[in-house]
């Protein structure tokens, strides 16, 4: 093979689209250690020739080697001497490498490994053809030859910012959308929710995006884009095969603008290519995918584009009741999903072969049958089977500002307690009863419905009048006529038919064995923000079911998708009651000047009103309640059990002793008493501006430590091949270091937890009589001292 021939063929190799394929980045890999295993000679030739000259006037940027005159002459001889002159300055080669005398071989190493970066950016920018992208991998060249000229590290600076760019980030605005949505799903219908935001955001990580110019010609929003273009491709995309840049995932960068401007393509694109691969897709896995996925995408696309959901919301931190809660010693986070392995574009199967996230229990699941994922949406028939949504806060009736904040600090119960509890009001006998008609005194008033609901023997529509009504609508439209006119005989039967078929009138329709057995109509009034409710009724015999309870919760739902968050109703005596359980009161939250002259006046009726709060699940609100209450209860019990211990007596004031520090009696403590002193000196450390300072002091002193060498970086998979096989959740000095940075811990028990893991992981992986596991306990007990020195760590 010919010398211009093996250069095309090795031009060929690095496409600028497939840099980031994972076979080119293995050989990347494989170039930078033959680089590394140069002689000390040849390296200094490598980075001489990216070195400016250090004699005094010369601007030379480069050293240049004289011409080989043949393939021949090449081979024999593999470096220039330091004597040998340069052909553009005529200076000698010590001249530009004299700065590299006193320079370490690591850092010797990375200029290496940031060369064989440069060349491979020289090639994108001579193979890419699209403008943009060719005018980004040109400025990191630039970059990082000048980083190799200063011998520093890059820094991206200028208009671009630095990651994140905004918040929520994408990959908690999804670890919120599946508590939000499916958050009261049982456990294994839970997981199947979990497992595909799994897969969306493994494939987002490994997503290729269009360029700007492509997207130009079919959206507006192109300055916005193109700056997020530019952002994905120096923190995500180039660092995977330029590893002298950091690396980011763009589930963890970027945030709601980004996936907004990118969802419509990605979601046609994975749906398209999850079709014509389902055969690398496991058996088990299929139907998850081919059946579920599209409905997960169409609602995760409903919250994308609303524009009140609490999915984005910064402070959205509740926890499905049966996840279990970390353990003070991991990192693990119940509010975000971690997706840590790239995957390698374009290849599905090996999206269900990852690694589970954190933070989400990972147990084997089935292809998700049951699963009861339908949503409200207007017009007629439409489908109410039980979206649901689940409370972000503990006290939801109260104002956010009011709203007491659970924090461990703050609470005196044992992560292991808490789960126990957890566990035993999670246990279908015991919270739902039997699935016979019998319930306990207990339940909740609509906990018959809902089960019936859940088992499909009610089913909920909303529907209305229209042209193109199906025959099946108009028929349960006479049918709640008839159900309306039957309950309330005092209404004029016309007068009920011309509501019920007005088309500005829509009617949430209960259907059982085929029939409609009750209903609430309604009219909406958008602009207004207010839906008057004209009549609400079920049939005498289906009556004290808690089908009326079920209904009403349903209408909220519904209402609160489309942004409607006011009820007002005309209730005559007999009907005072139910609203009055269902929430309304007698006095009216909307401006009277906003409902005067859209609704009829009735004689000898009430007007009431009901305001939604779109963060109450109203279909699992009552369940939600109980449980809270059977925790709470448990809670109490094992506290009072802990109280009601006897101890010994005192009998150090026998011996001469005349006082004592309360805190050293025996029980004391256990009753909940702190001292003040000790509780103030805590919620100063655990405020994030106070603790920046000693924790980043704390890790300087660690990694100072003549027995951190082990625990630096992160460990890498060429030289451990099986270390992540067993570690799944690494840490290390540079990545607490990281967070620290960022200001990611606002308590010190975090802190703690992760740094612990370095040391757990060290002695689960390595043996008792290696040295890596010794280095961890000394590491260790210096750790804690330097917590001991700080006042963060009192044991």
């Amino acid at each position: 093979m010919s010398t211009s021939t093996a250069s095309a063929s090795k031009n060929r190799m690095f496409v600028p689209s497939e840099l980031a394929h994972p076979a080119n980045i293995k050989k990347i890999n494989q170039r930078k250690l033959q680089v590394k295993n140069y002689p000390h000679a040849k390296k200094l030739e490598k980075i001489g020739s990216y070195s400016s000259c250090k004699d005094d006037g010369c601007k030379c940027m480069g050293w240049k080697g004289l011409q080989k005159s043949s393939q021949s002459d090449a081979s024999s001889r593999e470096t220039a001497e330091t004597t040998e002159k340069c052909k553009g300055c005529g200076h000698m080669l010590s001249s530009h490498v004299k700065h590299l005398d006193t320079m370490k071989e690591d850092e010797v190493n990375r200029l290496l490994n940031m060369i064989v970066d440069v060349e491979n950016l020289v090639v994108c920018v001579q193979k890419e053809e699209d403008t943009d992208t060719k005018q980004v991998y040109f400025y990191l060249y630039k970059l990082l030859r000048k980083c190799i000229l200063q011998t520093s590290r890059p820094v991206i600076e200028g208009p671009l910012g630095s990651p994140p760019f905004s918040q929520p980030s994408i990959s908690k605005a999804v670890t919120n959308f599946i508590i939000y949505k499916f958050g009261h799903l049982p456990q294994k219908e839970f997981q199947v929710m979990h497992e595909l935001a799994k897969i969306f955001l493994l494939y987002l990580n490994q997503e290729t995006f269009e360029t700007p110019s492509t997207r130009k010609a079919r959206s507006g929003d192109i300055q916005e884009y193109k700056m997020n273009y530019t952002r994905w491709l120096c923190y995500c995309r180039v660092p995977k095969f330029c590893e002298s840049l950091s690396v980011h995932l763009p589930v963890e960068v970027f945030g709601r603008p980004f996936l907004k401007s990118t969802f419509s393509t990605l979601r046609r694109r994975v749906l398209d290519n999850f079709r014509s691969e389902k055969v690398h897709v496991p058996a088990d896995k299929r139907t998850l995918i081919l059946s579920h996925f599209p409905k997960f995408l169409s609602m995760l696309e409903e919250e994308l584009n609303a524009s009140n959901s609490p999915i984005w919301d910064v402070d959205f931190s509740q926890m499905p009741a049966h996840m279990p809660l970390p353990s003070p010693h991991s990192n693990d986070s119940a509010n975000e999903l971690f997706i840590t392995s790239p995957g390698t574009p374009g290849s599905f199967g090996n999206l269900f072969t990852m690694t589970s996230p954190i933070g989400i229990p990972h147990t084997p699941s089935d292809s998700g049958r049951n699963l009861n994922l339908g949503s409200i949406t207007p017009g007629k028939d439409s489908s109410v089977r039980g979206e649901k949504r689940k409370m972000t806060d503990n006290n939801m009736m109260a104002d956010d500002s009011k709203q007491p904040r659970f924090s461990e600090n703050d609470s005196e119960v044992s992560f292991e307690v808490l789960n126990e509890v957890v566990a035993t009001v999670t246990d279908p006998v015991q919270m739902l009863g039997p699935e016979a008609a019998h319930f306990s005194s207990q339940s909740a008033r609509d906990e018959a419905a809902r089960q019936e609901e859940r088992r499909g023997l009610i089913e909920f529509h909303v529907i209305s009048n229209s042209t193109d009504a199906t025959k099946q609508t108009l028929t349960w439209l006479v049918e709640i006529q008839n159900v309306f006119a039957r309950q309330l005989p005092r209404m004029p039967r016309d007068y009920i038919a011309r509501l019920v078929f007005d088309t500005r009138h829509r009617t949430l329709a209960l259907v059982k064995d085929s029939r409609v057995i009750g209903g609430i109509c309604f009219r909406m009034f958008p602009s207004q923000h207010f839906s008057e409710i004209v009549f609400c009724a079920v049939t005498s015999n289906e009556q004290v079911k808690g089908y009326g309870t079920h209904l009403m919760n349903h209408l909220k739902e519904y209402h609160i998708k489309q942004n409607v968050l006011h009820f007002l109703t005309y209730a005559d005596e007999y009907a005072i009651g139910y609203f009055k359980k269902q929430g309304f009161s007698k006095e009216i939250n909307v401006p009277r000047s906003g409902y005067v002259g859209y609704i009829k006046d009735y004689e000898g009726a009430t007007l009431m009103g009901c305001e939604l709060n779109t963060r109450i699940p109203y279909t699992e609100f009552s369940n939600i309640i109980r449980k809270q209450k059977e925790i709470l209860k448990k809670l109490i019990e094992k506290k009072q059990q802990q109280i009601n211990q006897i101890y010994s007596g005192l009998s150090c004031f026998k011996d001469g002793v005349r006082q004592i520090p309360v805190e050293s009696i025996l029980g004391i403590r256990n009753t909940g008493w702190e001292n003040m002193k000790n509780r103030e000196k805590k919620q100063v450390h655990d405020s994030i501006d106070c603790l920046f300072n000693p924790l980043k002091s704390i890790v300087q002193s660690l990694k100072n430590h003549s027995s951190a060498w082990p625990f630096l970086e992160p460990v890498k998979k060429s030289e451990v091949p099986d270390y992540y096989d067993v570690i799944k959740t690494p840490m290390d000095l540079k990545t607490l270091s990281e967070r620290i940075r960022q200001k990611q811990y606002s308590t010190r028990q975090s802190f703690i937890a992760d740094a612990q893991l370095i040391f757990d992981n060290c002695r689960l992986f390595n043996s008792m009589d290696s040295d890596y596991y010794k280095c961890a306990n000394v590491l260790e007990s210096f750790f804690y001292n330097k917590l001991r020195d700080h006042g963060l760590y009192d044991k």
